[in-house]
This record gives C-alpha cells, structure tokens and sequence, in this order.
C-alpha cells in the first residue's frame, strides 16, 4: 500500500496527468505564481465523462474563511456557490450536476473578473466523474473551502475504463483551484484490492478491479495554480509530470514549480516520466524546498517508462532540460536509490540542477549509490548521499535539435 502526504502549491501548465505521485496523502498550501504552457499540438481528447523546509500539516481542514469575502481573497464579483445549484453537500446525495451547472454558469460568465465557483466550509460533496470544460470567457477561481469526495471504492464506480478518471479539467486558462478544503479520493477499497498495483498490456494499467481511477487531471491547459488544499487517499495518482509521449505522440510542458510540500510514505517523490518514441520537451521544471519522509523514489526522471516486458527501443525521445531541485531533504525507502535519473540514449537529460539535497535511509544506516544514465548537469552543494555519475557538458547542441517541438 502506497501513502503520501504533501503539503504544497503547484504552479502547472500542463497537458499532462495531475497527481501521479503514489499515495495517499497530500496537502497543498500557500500562494505561488502561475505557470505557463502553450499547448499547440495535437494531443488524444480526454476520455468521456461518466453517465450521470516543509510546512507543518495538518490532520484536520483549516478554520472556515472570514464570511465577509464569501471564501475568497480574490476581488471577483461573481461568486457561484455550487449549493445554489441544487448541490445539498450531505456527502451521499450525488452533487455532480449541481457542481457541472455552476461551472458552465461561472464560466460563461461576463464579469470582467475572476468568476468564483464557492464549494462552502461544512459541507462534504459527493462527485462523480467529471469533466469540467473550458475554455472560458474569463478566469476562474475553484474555491474549495469544504469538502469534494469521489465514490466510495470499485463499487461506485461506472465499469467502464473511459470513466477511471475522476476530476478532469480541459482545455482551461488562468484558473486557480484553491481553498483551505478537502479533496478526499476515498482510495482505501482501491488500495486494499490484492491485485494492486496491477499492470496490463497496451502500456495502460489493466481494465478491471485493479485499474483505479486517477484523482485530478488537467489536459490542454495554462496559467493554472494550486494552492492550499488537503488532497487525501487518491484511489491512483496524485501528482505526475508523466505518461509523455506514449504512443509516439508530442508533449510540450513548461513552466512548472511545486514547493513548500510533504511527500510521505509513497513509491514516487518527484517525478517526470516520458515514453520512448515520444518527441517534444518537458522544460523549465522546479522543484523546491520538499520534504520526504519514506520515499522510495524521491528524486526521479524516467525516460524509458513502460508497463510492460513488450516496449521496444526507440531512437526519438521527449527532451528533458533545464529541470532543477533545490532544498529536497528527508528520508527514502532502501528498496530504490534516492536520485534515478534514467535519461534517453538519443536524447540525454541536460541542464540539471541539484543545490541541498539530504536523503537519509529510512531505516539502517546504508547509502545507496544514486543512478545516473546519461544525465548532464550541476551540482550547486555536495549531496547526500554523493551523486557522482552526473555527467557535465554543453547542452547547446542537443537542444537545438529539438527546438522546434514546442
């Protein structure tokens, strides 16, 4: 079983997965500056909805918001509070086309302003899967004061694979999910299946009891942020920069930060994953002042990701560059090396940055050597443990070759 629990913004553009990080627990908080994506490529549209250092964290959702700002810092003058809608928030009634009426209504809106979907403190909603679509006139503030949960285990869920998926947001610019709620995935009865992880073929995680859904995922989007919020027990992923370039396609992500987080007991700390055959770039990644506590793989690129035996070498690679992680400290599981960086043959990782990094075994007292394949990049401090296998050189001539990708 697989467990996490973080505390951070992030700061996205992305047309990628949101919250491949394993686990079970994260907690978003403070404000942090948008980031920017500018997706004009072709990417799969997302599947069809479903019929009908660190910060201290805490157990509990914080106190309610000041009533005089409706539960928002922000000056918007249209506030769009989901029980308006016909949502009860009793945490049984199935709330999701309240939720789906107040995100058309709010984001059709002709206020000039950020137009404010409220999902009040007190109340706990429950969702289906949902895709929330843009893109609208002008930005949106998701301002989760209370609580969103998904259904409650395999059960709940429609049996069909296009529906594994929870929360979704496409093609959407300059929105801001924030708040001091709760989103709770309710993943326990996904987690305690004996199958799990399971793993089929096709380069997907198998249809069946075993192919749970992911938490929250943003495609063909920019200037987004995610700040404050208590994210819990995800029947999948929480965070991923990851699954790019699968099936030989083309992925353009930039701009990304996530800081001031606690990731703890979960198979992947930071991560970027990219299929071979894949082209594209992923730059312009910062990772910052993030604590592990019981990762097994706290710091890690993979560029030879596959599900399975069946994957074939190939020559095209997404290019990985200009990625730096400053501040990562704590404790990782001794199952896998602290720092991996498995980087394509054809197409190296470059331009990495490490600064204080201090990565202890959980338990004993033995190091494990990092993994480095052809890596480049800077050491800013000495690390712990030592990664002597990043390599150093110009990285000037590799990525013109793929500056036009994105």
């Amino acid at each position: 079983m697989n467990s996490s629990f973080c505390s951070f913004a992030l700061c996205i553009t992305l047309i990628i997965f949101f919250f491949p990080v394993h686990g079970r627990w994260h907690n978003h908080a403070k404000n942090h500056k948008h980031s920017h994506h500018h997706p004009h490529f072709t990417i799969s549209q997302p599947p069809s909805p479903s019929p009908s250092p660190p910060l201290s964290p805490s157990p509990e959702p914080a106190n309610p918001p000041d009533n005089n700002d409706g539960g928002s810092s922000f000056n918007a003058t249209g506030f769009f509070d989901v029980r308006h809608y016909g949502a009860i928030g009793d945490g049984t009634t199935d709330d999701t086309e309240a939720f789906k009426m107040a995100w058309d209504t709010a984001c059709q809106s002709d206020n000039d302003d950020y137009a404010v979907i409220l999902v009040p403190y007190g109340f706990s909603f429950m969702i289906q899967s949902t895709i929330f679509t843009g893109p609208c006139k002008h930005g949106v503030v998701f301002q989760v004061d209370g609580t969103l949960i998904a259904p409650d285990g395999p059960d709940a869920w429609p049996k069909s694979y296009s529906a594994h998926q929870w929360l979704v947001f496409y093609r959407v610019n300059n929105m801001s999910l924030r708040g001091n709620g709760v989103i709770d995935g309710r993943g326990q009865k996904w987690w305690d299946l004996p199958c799990k992880p399971h793993r089929g073929g096709k380069g997907r995680t198998k249809a069946g009891p075993c192919d749970s859904p992911i938490a929250i995922r943003f495609f063909m989007s920019s200037n987004l942020t995610v700040e404050g919020l208590r994210i819990k027990d995800s029947p999948q992923f929480h965070f991923s920069i990851g699954s790019l370039g699968n099936h030989n396609s083309r992925a353009c992500v930039s701009n990304i930060t996530v800081r001031d987080s606690i990731i703890k007991v979960s198979d992947n700390g930071v991560r970027i994953k990219t299929w071979q055959g894949g082209f594209g770039a992923v730059r312009g990644v910062s990772f910052n002042n993030i604590h592990m506590d019981n990762v097994r793989n706290p710091i890690i690129i993979d560029q030879f990701y596959c599900l399975n035996k069946g994957c074939l070498n190939q020559t095209s690679a997404v290019v990985v560059s200009d990625i730096s992680y400053i501040d990562i400290k704590g404790s990782y599981d001794i199952r896998s090396p602290p720092m991996h960086f498995g980087c394509s043959d054809s197409m190296p990782c470059v331009n990495l940055t490490l600064a204080n990094i201090e990565l202890f075994p959980s338990k004993g007292d033995i190091f494990l050597d990092p993994f480095c394949w052809n890596a480049y990049g800077d050491l800013q401090t000495l690390t712990i443990p030592p990664l002597g296998c990043l390599l150093e050189a110009s990285s000037r001539s590799i990525l013109e070759t793929q500056r036009d990708y994105c």
